[in-house]
């Protein structure tokens, strides 16, 4: 019990997820300015950037609710660190791996998606209630090609445990080609879901002020933002679990493997953002179910008949 607490608080759980999105936010901006020819931020600036607003006042707007304005910046937090107890990370084995977690990870990256638009919604501004209902549109449709993406190796590997799931794609390295466009689904849906450049709809902040959190400020303002980087690290780990194979049970090969492979998918969202400009909300509306949507489930059909075909 003392050593599965450890794991939770210390590695693979809170402080290395907290030190890791320190990291993981300097790496992102370091390499958005390198690409637009500017020299970026210092190591240490996110974290001066987090301990900054946790120094400053909480301001809870008159019309907003009081409770929900308290709750919510804790309880995103709380979603994306949940997940920690059901992904491998850094290893070839979650903390508590059971049939379904995958469902569990997924719903609790679904819910923290649902926070923002909640945040938006109590907030009770107009710039915050029009962010709220472009979060929850566009949650809506990059959900379902998401969904779609990561059934595919659910289906190949008969089994709905991540854990399970990266044993058996490790074993057959081969299948990792087939699910390339599930994975390139995924990351453009976890673009979307992380409300980054090209999809920024919800805070743009040459429109709606930071949309949903316009009110924020203080610590509430720091929570969201950790809970941010730390969804973004759980996104690639999920994904570096799905697609690229997952992590050695060696520790330290495990953890080199980790830190590879997350890297360059946050590079890969990185390069995102830098090349694309803002879309409207009908444009990712119909890109995803125009476009997304079908190429995902021709990727599960695929997958549906390579499993009953070839593999039993």
């Amino acid at each position: 019990m003392t050593a599965e607490l450890v794991q939770i608080l210390l590695f693979p759980g809170f402080v290395f997820l907290f030190a890791y999105a320190m990291f993981v936010e300097w790496f992102d901006r370091k390499a958005y300015a390198l690409m637009q020819n500017r020299v970026g931020p210092p190591w240490f600036q996110p974290f001066a950037d987090f301990i900054k607003l946790m120094a400053k006042e909480y301001i809870i707007p008159r019309r907003a609710n009081p409770l929900f304005f308290l709750l919510l910046p804790t309880g995103i937090l709380a979603f994306v660190l949940t997940t920690i107890v059901c992904l491998p990370i850094a290893s070839n084995r979650a903390l508590y791996p059971f049939e379904g977690d995958i469902l569990v990870v997924a719903f609790l990256l679904t819910a923290a998606s649902i926070v923002i638009f909640l945040m938006g919604w109590f907030s009770n501004n107009p710039f915050t209630i029009v962010g709220g209902t472009r979060a929850i549109s566009q949650m809506i449709s990059y959900e379902v090609p998401l969904l779609f993406a990561i059934l595919t190796p659910a289906i190949l590997a008969g089994s709905w445990s991540i854990t399970e799931i990266t044993a058996y794609l490790r074993a057959n390295p081969i299948l990792l080609i087939i699910q390339l466009p599930a994975l390139i689904i995924a990351l453009i849906a976890l673009q979307a879901k992380l409300e980054r450049v090209p999809f920024d709809i919800p805070e743009a902040e040459t429109e709606i002020v930071g949309g949903p959190l316009a009110e924020l400020s203080g610590r509430g303002l720091a929570l969201f933002h950790l809970a941010t980087d730390i969804e973004m690290i759980v996104g690639v780990t999920l994904l570096a679990n799905l697609f690229l194979g997952g992590f050695s049970a060696n520790p330290a090969l495990g953890l080199i493997e980790f830190f590879v492979k997350t890297l360059i998918l946050v590079f890969i969202l990185t390069a995102m953002r830098t090349v694309m400009a803002r879309v409207r909300i009908e444009q990712l509306v119909l890109f995803c179910w125009h476009k997304l949507v079908p190429i995902a489930l021709v990727q599960v059909l695929i997958a549906v008949l390579i499993k009953g075909w070839w593999l039993t």
